[in-house]
This record gives structure tokens, C-alpha cells and sequence, in this order.
């Protein structure tokens, strides 16, 4: 199979229906961003050390191949996928548990922090960054079509994850935070 198709072109491409869409979509858009974000934790997780928070990171990536699917596709059906593209209510708790359990070891927080520190600890800010974006552009096109509410649920939940690692990071390599 080659790389380049030349279907995209004229600046259309298909949706997972084979519904034909401008690359300025508003589905194509979020998904786009949802794919940027898979790659910017990748680029984090080059930097990274931690065996825990890396196996973590890639567990998220595999669930953003999943989200993007599911934005990807405009006649989703949970119902009718495998189990191993749907976001489950589960996976937004494991987040949880992990942000109380690493918070657990960071001063609280009293002010914002200039996002920077560590290599992997700039790239997890960064990351964070990307799925605020994501997050915004999946709100906004769920006030077109039907978006799983689990998607923006997750999207939030990760954002703030990635915040904490961020913080965790840091403080393993020594960075100290420096308030706003």
C-alpha cells in the first residue's frame, strides 16, 4: 500500500462512512488535534524514565486511536466495536486514582506554575497544552453532531493528568516550580 493516495488533493478527504468532508471540518479538525496529541505524548514519553508513567502514556495513546475513530465516524455505534476502542468510565477513574496518588507526593498548589522543568516535564506540559486544544475543538463540534459524552469526559480528566506527571516529572529530576 503506498503512503500518498493524491485523494486529498482538492482538500477533501473521507470520513470512517465514506461520507466526503473538507480537511476544514469540524470533525476532521478535533480528530486532527486528537492525533496531535497522540504524537506529542509520544515525543514526552522519550524523554521519560518512569516505567509506571510510561506504560500509562502508551495505555492513553492506544485510547486516542479510539477517540479519533470515534470522531472519525460519523454513525459510531459503541454497541457494535470492539471492547478495546470504546472509553469506559473505568479508564476516567484509573485517571483519577492515579492524580490523587501522585498529588499525594506534590506541595499543593497555591498559584499557577510557568509550565517548564525537565525535558519530559516541559513535553508533558506541552502535551497538556495540545489536549486542552483537542478538548475544545471536541466540545465545540459536539454542539453539531453526537459526540460520546465519555470522550469529553476523558479529554478532561486527561488534561489534568498530564498536568500532575508533569509536576511529578519535575520534581524527580530536581526542577523546581517557579509560580506565576
Amino acid at each position: 500500500m503506498k503512503i500518498y493516495t493524491k485523494k486529498g488533493d482538492a482538500g477533501q478527504t473521507s470520513l470512517f462512512d465514506g461520507t466526503k468532508v473538507t480537511k476544514g471540518d469540524a470533525r476532521v479538525d478535533a480528530y486532527g488535534d486528537v492525533d496531535e496529541l497522540n504524537a506529542a505524548i509520544g515525543a514526552a514519553r522519550a524523554f521519560l524514565e518512569d516505567q509506571e508513567v510510561d506504560s500509562t502514556l502508551a495505555g492513553i495513546q492506544a485510547d486516542l486511536f479510539s477517540i479519533g475513530a470515534q470522531l472519525a465516524d460519523p454513525k459510531y455505534d459503541p454497541s457494535k466495536r470492539k471492547p478495546k476502542t470504546l472509553i469506559t468510565e473505568e479508564k476516567i477513574v484509573a485517571f483519577e486514582k492515579l492524580i490523587d496518588g501522585w498529588e499525594t507526593q506534590l506541595k499543593p498548589l497555591r498559584n499557577f506554575i510557568l509550565p517548564a522543568g525537565s525535558k519530559g516535564g516541559s513535553m508533558l506540559h506541552l502535551a497538556r497544552c495540545v489536549c486542552r486544544r483537542a478538548e475544545r475543538k471536541i466540545v465545540a463540534l459536539a454542539q453539531h453532531v453526537a459526540v460520546p459524552p465519555l470522550v469529553i469526559k476523558y479529554m478532561n480528566r486527561l488534561s489534568d493528568l498530564l498536568f500532575v506527571m508533569a509536576r511529578v516529572e519535575n520534581k524527580k529530576h530536581g526542577e523546581q516550580e517557579v509560580d506565576w
